[in-house]
């Protein structure tokens, strides 16, 4: 008997070792950093505070680019607000320090001109996906794959 409650001491103290260590890595886990808070909060609002002054969003269907915090805002209130009344239903993403990844449907109505197309008050659903570089926690870079043809075909069928 003394053997086997000797092994049950054994057992709950590697367990409760186990447990301890187990608890420490998720509490360090829990910890973000600035980028992935910075993020986080990006994707969810699209506030360009979270864009450097010098960012360059590259649309990788044209090779468009657009240029500085400002500019980017502004495109991204023609395509969310002023173009279309959108926004991206996350599927997935993926936060380091120094890139992330979103995979997304970008889901909305389209209410103004877009590529000469003037409103059509049609429903478009078109995978996103942007994969961008982080300098300081802001996006520096970002690189934006999103299926035109799918939105063209949307919008004129």
């Amino acid at each position: 008997m003394k053997n086997r409650s000797g092994q049950k001491n054994l057992f709950k103290n590697n367990f409760n070792h186990l447990k301890t260590k187990i608890m420490e890595e998720l509490i360090i886990e829990k910890k973000t950093s600035s980028a992935q808070e910075n993020m986080e909060a990006y994707f969810a609002t699209h506030d360009v505070q979270y864009v450097a002054e010098d960012a360059v969003f590259t649309h990788m269907s044209n090779g468009d680019k657009t240029i500085g915090r400002e500019a980017v805002r502004q495109m991204l209130q023609y395509f969310y607000h002023i173009a279309f009344d959108a926004r991206a239903e996350i599927k997935n993403k993926i936060i380091t320090e120094k890139k992330a990844v979103l995979e997304a449907d970008f889901v909305g109505k389209h209410i103004g001109e877009f590529a000469g197309i003037p409103p059509t008050n049609k429903e478009v659903n078109v995978p996103l996906c942007i994969v961008y570089d982080l300098e300081n926690g802001l996006v520096k870079q970002a690189r934006v794959y999103m299926l035109m043809d799918i939105m063209m075909k949307q919008l004129t069928s």
